[in-house]
């Protein structure tokens, strides 16, 4: 999913590589706890994104996590950010932000389940955490299993009867390593935290209800309630709803998912409520102007296309390109769907959801459907969380914002939790002139822009792994590859990549189009 440049560095990357190397073994600076009155306020760092990323509010976070690394079969791991991590863990340290390595995402977790049963892949992987954190001047790992007993993306290994307590031994395993490396004290403590869906780690017959095990080696969790309508679902319907209807789309919400977690013995204080910062469109069969009240309607099969960034992406299970449908927060107001946080451009219609505490938009000619979150229904779940006496909130991701208007509305849930050990509270929004982050993000389980089917494929070559990717000939003036090829039938298909992007690779079928520049 995540990817290295396999083509030559160029020498302004080679440079920047030189002049940040003294930074690698920076150590982290003092982390302190703040009690109870300190709370979170946690991003995801898309690497894929990083053009995205320049210009971030580090007043108004408390833990950056980047991601992903991806797990190999033997329990080490890669990172394609690496070659920009200092910069971002120096950035972030001076800012008083705790910085950690996500490791896993949706694409990224079909080997967990296997590593766990390994006792030389969980040691490779044990010591391959402590090498990056200690190399990078790291404040921990943040672990995101999609799913411990449940399958997520259709390639990964899932075993119901012995992935959560494999996974529950390795966790508490993890923090024996990490502490004996690194200490106890809070000065130098490395953080342990986890992304987890809306329902507890599952068991033999489905979620638990009691994780609490768990949760003794893990300093946060963070729930993703998002992703839960979509174009997988029978009709139309919130992306993130605050509560759901029942007999309306599916069962799961924010609330939901947090009550449920708390109800499974999960620490309040060891618990974070997770947002999206974009919606998800899709194509209705009915005018849905007429009746406004009606957030659920039949929907047309497949994915329209989503706002100015999305492309088609290779899923390398089904083997197919498609599109996401997904609108950033950012785009929604950059491209003038929303000429403010609640007013339509154009021809589109908002409406606000009373029952789920959600806005959507319509457009009668296209018959698209597009359900988000923005500032109002962020505070709505913010206040929850924080009566519900949660530790904090959290993003996917970063770069969907525009000029702070969510990350603003995450702030709502109280004073923030510094790196050495102060609270703040963040400053209000100053109406900048430009975006803060102008654009990028995805899904809960997000996966870079993948390549587009821009040309008819040519063959060439045999090859004998179905599946298998990887980046081929065709540099461009920067000595990026340009194309991809994927193995089909015994046969290499070449693809190409879109117009200024290059491919970029990790492992056998990690691979991704993008325009990133080394």
């Amino acid at each position: 999913m995540l990817s290295q440049i396999k083509s030559k560095k160029t020498i302004s990357w080679l440079l920047m590589t030189i002049a940040t190397a003294s930074m690698l073994a920076v150590p982290s600076l003092v982390s302190a706890d703040c009690g109870s009155d300190g709370h979170y306020i946690v991003g995801y760092y898309p690497s894929w994104k990083r053009a995205a990323m320049q210009n971030l509010s580090w007043n108004k976070l408390t833990h950056l996590q980047l991601a992903f690394g991806i797990p190999k079969s033997d329990g080490s791991f890669s990172f394609e950010g690496d070659w920009f991590t200092p910069q971002v863990v120096q950035q972030a340290h001076d800012n008083k932000v705790r910085v950690t390595l996500s490791i896993g995402g949706w694409t990224g977790s079909n080997l967990f389940s296997t590593i766990m049963k390994s006792d030389s892949a969980k040691s490779t992987m044990t010591s391959s955490i402590v090498d990056y954190i200690r190399k990078n001047g790291l404040d921990g790992v943040d672990i995101d299993w999609e799913y411990p007993g449940r399958l997520g993306n259709d390639c990964n290994v899932f075993d119901p009867q012995n992935d959560t307590p494999n996974f529950e031994k390795y966790l508490r395993d993890l923090r024996g390593a990490l502490d004996k490396e690194f200490g106890t004290d809070p000065t130098t403590r490395k953080l342990i935290s986890l992304a987890v869906r809306v329902t507890p780690f599952d068991g033999p017959n489905g979620p638990l209800d009691d994780v609490s095990g768990i949760a003794e080696s893990v300093d946060f969790a963070s729930v993703m309630a998002f992703d839960i309508n979509g174009a997988w679902s029978d009709t139309t319907g919130p992306n993130a709803p605050f509560e759901y209807i029942p007999g309306k789309g599916l069962s799961y919400s924010f609330k939901q998912a947090i009550d449920q977690w708390l109800a499974a013995k999960w620490p309040a204080d060891k618990l974070v409520a997770g947002t999206a910062f974009y919606g998800r469109a899709v194509e209705t069969t009915q005018d849905m102007s007429k009746d406004t009240g009606n957030m659920y309607v039949a929907k047309k099969s497949g994915v329209p296309h989503g706002d100015k960034d999305d492309a088609y992406w290779y899923d390398t299970c089904a083997r197919t390109n498609s599109l996401s449908g997904v609108w950033q927060y950012a785009n929604l107001r950059g491209q003038g769907l929303l000429t403010s946080p609640t007013q339509a451009g154009g021809e589109w219609i908002r409406t606000f959801d009373e029952k789920s505490q959600t806005p959507w938009l319509f457009n009668p000619s296209t018959s698209y459907f597009i359900s988000y979150d923005d500032p109002q229904s962020l505070k709505h779940k913010a206040e929850y969380a924080r009566n519900k006496g949660l530790k904090g909130m959290m993003t996917w991701s970063l770069n969907g914002d525009y000029q702070d208007e969510l990350l603003d509305a995450l702030n709502t849930i109280g004073p923030l939790c510094h790196l050495d050990g102060t609270t703040s509270s963040a400053p209000p929004n100053k109406n900048p002139t430009q975006p803060s982050n102008p654009s990028g993000g995805g899904s809960s389980s997000p996966a870079p822009q993948q390549p587009p089917t821009t040309a008819p494929p040519a063959q060439g070559g045999t090859c004998t792994v179905s599946g298998q990717m990887t980046c081929s000939s065709g540099k461009d003036s920067n000595g990026k590859d340009t194309t991809f090829k994927v193995c089909s039938n015994g046969s290499w298909i070449s693809m190409p990549c879109g117009s200024g992007t290059g491919c970029y690779q990790s492992g056998d079928n990690q691979i991704y189009c993008g325009a990133q520049t080394k």
